[in-house]
C-alpha cells in the first residue's frame, strides 16, 4: 500500500528483521508524546518494545512497517493472536512524521491482516482520553468494551498493565470484522 500526504510518500508493508533496531528507536521517540500527559513514568518514557520481540514478530508476520519513499522506517504496528482475535499490541509513528495519516494507514493494514487471517475481531488496550488513543480508534470503528464484558485474557492483561500504569485511565476496545 502506498499513501501520500503533502510532499511525503510512504508505504506500508511487512517488517523486515533488519529494521527492528530502527523500529525500537521509533518506538522510543513516539513515547515522548506521552511525557506531558503524566500517564507514563520516566522509566516507561525511555522504554521501547524489546528488539527480540520485534524480531520474532517480523519473522512470524506480526509486524508491519511504515516506510518513507526513501525506504526509511518511520512507524510500525505490532499484533498478536489473543483469545481468538487479532490483538493490536502497539502502533508507533515517529513524531517527526505525525499527523500524516501513517498511523491510520498502519491500522488499515492491521484490519486487512485480520481479514486475511479470517478473524472476526480486533482488540486493543489504550488510554481512554488521549486524542491519539481511544478517540482515534473510535473513528476507525473500535468500541469500548464494558468491564463486565471483558474476556479473561483481557482481565489478565489489565492486571499486568496495572503494575506500571493507572488502568482506570485505560480501556479495551474491539472492532468487528465483517457484518456478523
Amino acid at each position: 500500500m502506498s499513501m501520500q500526504h503533502a510532499s511525503t510518500r510512504y508505504g506500508i508493508g511487512d517488517a523486515d528483521a533488519s529494521e527492528v533496531g530502527v523500529l525500537a528507536e521509533v518506538d522510543r521517540a513516539a513515547s515522548a508524546l506521552f511525557a506531558p500527559t503524566g500517564l507514563l513514568s520516566e522509566e516507561a518514557l525511555k522504554d521501547h518494545v524489546p528488539v527480540d520481540i520485534l524480531a520474532s514478530a517480523a519473522e512470524n508476520g506480526d509486524l508491519f512497517t511504515a516506510r518513507l519513499e526513501t525506504g526509511a522506517p518511520v512507524g510500525f504496528a505490532l499484533v498478536s493472536l489473543r483469545g481468538g482475535m487479532l490483538y493490536l499490541d502497539q502502533i508507533s509513528v515517529h513524531p517527526d512524521q505525525g499527523q500524516r495519516g501513517i498511523g491510520a494507514a498502519l491500522l488499515t493494514r492491521v484490519i486487512d491482516e485480520a481479514k486475511r487471517r479470517k478473524l472476526r475481531r480486533i482488540a486493543l488496550s489504550t488510554f481512554r482520553d488521549l486524542p491519539w488513543n481511544a478517540p482515534f480508534y473510535a473513528k476507525h470503528g473500535f468500541r469500548e468494551v464494558k468491564r463486565s464484558d471483558m474476556a479473561e485474557w483481557m482481565l489478565e492483561l489489565e492486571r499486568i498493565q496495572a503494575e506500571e500504569l493507572d488502568v482506570s485511565k485505560r480501556c479495551f476496545m474491539l472492532r468487528k470484522i465483517g457484518w456478523l
